[in-house]
């Protein structure tokens, strides 16, 4: 294992925890009734995952960046020092049985999921050069 695998490991779970910590504050937030807030974390999540995978052509990558977004997204999910809670997880909300803490807690490992485990199609786009 080489360090600059590494050092894009670790670049990747701070970029992870980064976006995982802002989609975190900012999922709450809504415009009436739609969950803007929601839209935009999952949408910015998405795109660090779908860079580190292509940039760095390595699911290892992709799962450090990954695990990044859900330390982050647990670690702000507990009840705070002070009793405040970023997350709520019982109780409902406007949208009736939505509740968005756990639509963005799941969202988060269902990108993870799927940023790691998509297939990579680069060496069949090679073999259809030739």
């Amino acid at each position: 294992m080489s360090w600059q695998r590494v050092v894009t490991w670790v670049i990747a779970v701070v970029a992870g925890a980064v976006y995982g910590t802002a989609g975190t504050v900012a999922h709450a937030y809504r415009l009436g009734v739609l969950p803007v807030g929601l839209i935009v974390a999952i949408v910015g999540c998405a795109a660090i995952l779908l860079a580190v995978r292509a940039l760095s052509s390595d699911r290892w990558a992709a799962l450090a960046c990954g695990v990044g977004m859900l330390g982050a997204t647990v670690l702000f999910s507990g009840t705070g020092p002070g009793g405040s809670v970023i997350v709520p997880g019982g109780s409902l909300d406007a949208l009736g049985p939505v509740n968005l803490g756990i639509v963005w807690t799941v969202a988060v490992v269902v990108l993870g999921l799927a940023a790691v485990t998509w297939p990579d199609i680069s060496g069949s786009r090679r073999r259809a050069d030739n």
